[in-house]
């Protein structure tokens, strides 16, 4: 490990500690296999909330292997990391916002059953993924940057059920696109809270990039 000061204190809690790096390895494979399963049901399906949800899951398959690819680093590489990351979580929102706002006219109605069973497996996974990486949410950026990626998907994987009840109800599209509407903001507010925390450990004393002391 290259941070001096953590190697001369113990590692839990912080970004070494094995036990986050064995949540992170666990939260990359389950997060991949619902990126497969949900892009898939999504198209099939014709659910824009799905398909949101199932690029919130690729992005966070993205985050975590950075996340373990910088886990020993020193605090400076792990903000960049989380710089990055919290862009990509903003930018993906934008995409499915704008594709919610085109279904509006062009989409047709989406599958209640399909939406239900793959949204339901998606909260069982996402719920068991948050509850391993609750200890680790008041860490640095990089490490407050997986809690709020898997704690969003959590919210979303409910709200996709709640769609489908929707979808059921009225027979039309409009409970999935307000649902992938939803998640799309969330998603770009949670990139915002992950660069506006990186850049504070970047710019500890506000007068332009330093790199902070671990």
């Amino acid at each position: 490990m290259t941070c001096g000061s953590c190697c001369a204190s113990s590692s839990k809690g912080t970004s070494a500690d094995p036990g986050w790096r064995r949540a992170l390895w666990i939260a990359l494979g389950v997060n991949g296999a619902m990126f497969a399963a949900e892009i898939v049901a999504g198209v099939a399906g014709g659910s824009k909330a799905l398909q949101a949800d199932a690029l919130d899951f690729l992005g966070d398959s993205a985050n975590y292997a950075i996340s373990l690819g910088v886990a020993g680093m020193v605090l400076a590489w792990r903000a960049r990391a989380a710089l990055l990351k919290g862009a990509t979580l903003a930018i993906l929102g934008v995409y499915v916002l704008a594709s919610a706002l085109w279904s509006v006219w062009h989409g047709g109605t989406p599958q209640a059953g399909i939406m239900g069973v793959v949204g339901a497996i998606a909260l069982v996974a996402n719920a068991g993924v948050s509850l391993m990486l609750y200890s680790y949410r008041t860490g640095d950026a990089n490490m407050r940057s997986v809690w709020i990626c898997s704690r969003n998907d959590a919210i979303g994987n409910v709200a996709v059920v709640l769609a489908a009840v929707g979808v059921f109800g009225t027979g039309t599209a409009w409970p999935d696109l307000i649902v992938a509407g939803v998640m799309a903001v969330l998603g770009i507010s949670g990139g915002v809270q992950i660069i506006m925390q990186a850049r504070s450990e970047l710019v500890p004393n506000g007068r332009g990039y330093t790199v902070p002391a671990e």
